[in-house]
């Protein structure tokens, strides 16, 4: 927002340095963007009156004026075609300097000297209207400082206020932190009204009281026009285009009051009357900004005595009763409406305005009648306002004020400080913040223009800022003990991300927002819809982190990178198991490889296959000590037929692995082939865990021993390396399946495969007696349990 010192001057006497000021504003909370200063390169240029206009005797478009500067008269040259006797202008004679560092020279301008210039809006910086001078008006005093006549001597603070803090959004909340700081008198004057219309009030009936708690209507006869020069300027200067001396007042309070307002032509309105109410489900309303708006229930409505919609409630007025040329009886709306109420229609509608922006914050609710007091207070200083004496104001449940203990020794306790109680009330008394008591039992009750104090650490910050940060020493916490530390889950969490990075993987972050189709592609369930989503196409929370990754990979992909290994760790949202019931959060962990591994010179590049993603999982398992671990072929949505399998351990399902299916690659357009999987690290947290004690090294060489194994098709590799493994017993250290082989011969729907064991023995080398039994239990084994045959 912008804030001009001579506007804040209004309400305290501003009397420190403007960089002082700065300071303060920033200290304060109010970080100061910028500070402009439109006159501070006009020097000397004075106001002036023109007496006579006479032609120049050597050039046609020039003219000479003879002007009164108050104290001399004297001559100049000018080529303006508006110039003309009477006329009130600004002058800016020999020596004076103009914006851009200009200072001006006596000079002859085609045979006659010129004493000076007179000035356009250009030459004085205030725009880019160079057609004509500048035509101050007849009131101007002539001999005064043009700085001070339009107002460029002021400063202006463009002030960066945050959210929470509504009551610093205008001139009275910026002068009132300065008074305080600076400890300078601070006063809002009392509104001083001569009403005297006879105009009954206007009923007002208010059908949404949780929305809508306060509703202030009043009524007068006005006469349209612009608004005075001191009003236009100050408008000006706080960023605010001047339209009409009504709705001009309207902002003029705003600006300085925080209190939206809003006039209604009262000869445009049924009844006349107010009706507060809810919309209907598709009802319309064309506001001022001339688009026709599609409101709901949530939305809230100002209308007439005939319920016909006139205003967005907090919003946007409509433009039926728009204030208009032929406009001479308005009627005043000051009313209070619940903040969120407001920012959702707002954020729906995608309208924004200084009056939403306020209400959506937090307006003051008891500042309601006097904001409008003292519109009528303008109205009748420049409008000609005959102010009705019977107003209607509806507040049938006023707010309250939250009662708020405030303890000493805990401001202390947070500030590192040392302050007493006297300092404490000295801190807050000034932001109009009542206090009782004292001690541990100081009960404090703010006012209702500073909605975000609500607990004891509002407070707390309150004294910081009036103590100031910069006079709060520091300190170094002196805990007696340990504080902070991961919890097991995250070390977890962490050591999974670890191994997967170092596995060749790269960590993506992706929105948990997909799209339907997306998020059932993988999963097949309900997901959950999303009631406010970002985008119309993305909808629903994930069920799955592959649709992220597979989206990742894609753009990846189109921008020339198609071998992608990625992995993300993040939350997954499953549909509620009843009516009413939140959504299952679950912590999970995916990877999806795509394109080629690339291996040349050590091996050839060969495309990503299910071993690789395979791989990823068991990297991920073995860093968390997982045990009774197997895979499980299953069809799993999403990936294709007879190339995936679902991840169990200790027989609980945990996760799924597998080859991507190719509707899943074209509905992405992601070029093949891809693999991917996925782990419920929920799931995994209660999985077995292999025994993290230390066992020795044996120093005793191993045995290998390779079995070629015939098998049905339907029998998993990994339950054959599990057989195999548990019948070497203790003396087994490792089991793997290296090949398979499949062969006419070996008879239809049966497969070789290749089994690697490693074995030894703690306290001595195994011999070839030894070896040999447990290559024959072995061979016993898997033909006991899958019907194996050795090939030999």
């Amino acid at each position: 927002m912008r804030a001009p010192l001579s506007w804040i001057r209004d309400f305290t006497p501003v009397d420190a340095p403007v960089s002082d000021l700065v300071h303060a504003l920033n200290q304060l909370g109010l970080e100061v963007d910028a500070v402009d200063e439109p006159g501070r390169e006009i020097l000397g240029v004075r106001v002036a009156r023109i007496l006579d206009v006479v032609a120049h005797p050597d050039a046609d478009k020039l003219r000479l004026a003879d002007i009164d500067v108050g104290d001399r008269t004297t001559r100049v040259v000018c080529g303006a075609p508006n110039i003309a006797p009477g006329m009130v202008v600004p002058f800016a004679p020999v020596g004076a300097t103009l914006p851009g560092g200009f200072t001006l020279e006596r000079r002859k301008i085609r045979g006659v000297v010129s004493d000076g210039m007179l000035c356009s809006a250009k030459e004085l910086g205030l725009g880019d209207d160079h057609s004509g001078i500048l035509d101050l008006g007849a009131d101007a005093a002539l001999g005064a400082d043009v700085r001070e006549v339009l107002g460029l001597d002021d400063v202006v603070f463009e002030l960066a206020v945050t959210p929470n803090r509504p009551d610093a959004m205008c001139i009275v909340g910026v002068a009132r932190e300065l008074a305080a700081h600076f400890r300078w008198p601070f006063a809002v004057p009392e509104p001083t009204l001569a009403a005297g219309g006879s105009e009954p009030a206007v009923p007002v009936e208010i059908e949404a009281p949780d929305r809508c708690p306060r509703y202030l209507a009043r009524t007068a006869g006005v006469v349209l026009g612009p608004a005075p020069d001191w009003m236009r300027r100050r408008l000006l200067q706080a960023g605010v285009r001047a339209i009409n001396n009504v709705v001009d007042v309207t902002n003029y309070v705003l600006l300085e009051r925080n209190q939206p307002l809003h006039a209604f032509d009262l000869d445009r309105l049924a009844g006349p009357g107010i009706v507060v109410r809810g919309a209907g489900a598709g009802e319309r309303l064309s506001t001022l900004d001339g688009v026709e708006r599609v409101l709901g229930p949530d939305d809230l409505l100002i209308c007439d005595a005939d319920r016909v919609p006139q205003a967005l409630a907090g919003i946007m007025g409509g433009a039926a009763a728009e204030v208009r040329d032929d406009t001479h009886r308005i009627l005043l709306e000051s009313a209070y409406f619940e903040r969120m109420g407001i920012a959702r229609t707002s954020k729906r509608l995608k309208v924004r305005s200084e009056s939403s922006a306020r209400f959506e914050r937090g307006t003051d609710p008891d500042g309601v009648a006097d904001a409008a007091a003292r519109a009528m207070e303008l109205l009748a200083a420049v409008a000609g306002a005959h102010v009705a004496t019977a107003l209607t104001d509806r507040y049938p449940v006023p707010i309250a004020r939250p009662r708020i203990r405030v303890r000493t020794t805990k401001v202390n306790a947070v500030l590192g400080t040392a302050l007493t109680d006297a300092d404490v009330r000295a801190a807050l008394a000034p932001l109009g913040i009542e206090m009782s008591g004292a001690g541990d039992a100081i009960e404090a009750v703010p006012p209702t223009f500073r909605p975000d104090l609500e607990r004891e650490i509002d407070l707390v910050e309150e004294v910081a800022r009036r103590v100031g940060f910069d006079a709060i020493g520091r300190t170094v916490p002196k805990p007696e003990h340990q504080v902070g530390g991961l919890t097991l889950r995250q070390q977890e969490r962490r050591r999974v991300a670890d191994a997967l990075v170092g596995a060749g993987l790269a960590e993506a972050v992706t929105i948990p927002l997909v799209a339907p189709a997306a998020a059932t592609r993988y999963r097949a369930a309900t997901p959950v819809a999303v009631a406010n989503p970002l985008r119309a196409e993305e909808s629903v929370l994930r069920p799955t982190l592959l649709p992220g990754l597979a989206a990742a990979a894609a753009r990846n992909a189109a921008r020339g990178r198609a071998d992608v290994a990625l992995f993300e760790l993040g939350r997954v949202f499953l549909a509620p198991d009843a009516p009413g019931a939140l959504p299952t959060e679950r912590e999970a962990v995916a990877g999806l490889l795509a394109g080629t591994v690339r291996r040349a010179p050590v091996e050839p590049d060969r495309p990503v296959d299910a071993h690789d993603a395979v791989d990823a999982v068991g990297t991920v398992l073995d860093c968390l000590g997982v045990t009774g671990v197997r895979l499980v072929p299953a069809p799993v949505p999403g990936f294709a037929a007879g190339a995936a399998a679902r991840v169990t351990a200790d027989g609980a399902p945990v996760g799924v692995v597998g080859v991507l299916a190719d509707a899943s690659l074209a509905a992405e357009s992601l070029p093949g082939p891809a693999v991917a999987f996925e782990l419920d690290l929920d799931a995994l947290a209660d999985a077995p865990r292999r025994d993290r004690g230390f066992t020795a090294p044996s120093p005793y060489p191993p045995s290998g021993i390779d079995l070629a194994l015939v098998v049905d098709d339907a029998v998993p590799a990994a339950d054959l390396v599990a057989t195999v493994r548990g019948a070497a017993g203790d003396l087994a250290e490792a089991a793997w399946c290296f090949d398979e082989f499949r062969d006419d011969r070996l008879g239809v729907g049966r497969r070789s495969l290749a089994v690697s064991l490693r074995i030894r023995a703690a306290d001595r080398t195994l011999t070839d007696a030894e070896v040999a039994a447990v290559r024959d239990a072995c061979v016993a084994a898997a033909a006991a349990a899958h019907g194996a045959v050795l090939r030999t």
